[in-house]
């Protein structure tokens, strides 16, 4: 089997971790920075499940939790034979620093140089939206609104 492809991002956030990691694992507050409906139940084996477009469903279910230091979740898309649901894995790791977090993204397990690249454009994107939301902005549309 060829070895997967893995993304990794680091985004410096001017907020705290505890801050942090309820805009990724509350709902409502999920929705503020990406996706359109969002359902997770953050403990291991709980759902994730999140219409990160509009158009497009992530499904997964949470193996690690550890609130406001490390998230771990199997990932995929809803209809895909590529990249099927929990066919990957998500890990963030929340890092105190002064002035904020330190976020450090692995996601593991994608298939091939077009997924990774698909993903690794997704994550910045949606990191950066994350960091705007963290600092109190409003990060404005989502310019991926729509896409499949």
């Amino acid at each position: 089997m060829p070895e997967s492809f893995v993304v990794h991002r680091e985004a410096h956030i001017a907020a705290p971790p505890a801050a942090v990691f309820a805009l990724m694992t509350d709902p409502e507050k999920i929705l503020r920075w990406m996706g359109t409906e969002a359902q997770v139940e953050p403990q291991p084996g709980g759902l994730y499940l999140v219409n990160v477009t509009g158009a497009r469903f992530a499904r997964g279910s949470f193996r690690e939790v550890v609130p406001v230091h490390r998230l771990a979740y199997s990932f995929g898309w809803d209809g895909s034979e590529v990249v099927p649901p929990g066919s990957s894995l998500v890990e963030i790791d929340l890092i105190e620093q002064e002035g904020g977090t330190l976020l450090r993204l692995t996601h593991s397990g994608l298939p091939s140089a077009d997924q990774f690249a698909g993903h690794a454009e997704g994550w910045a994107h949606y990191l950066g939206r994350l960091t705007e939301v963290a600092a109190g902005r409003d990060p404005g549309p989502d310019a991926f609104y729509g896409r499949t």
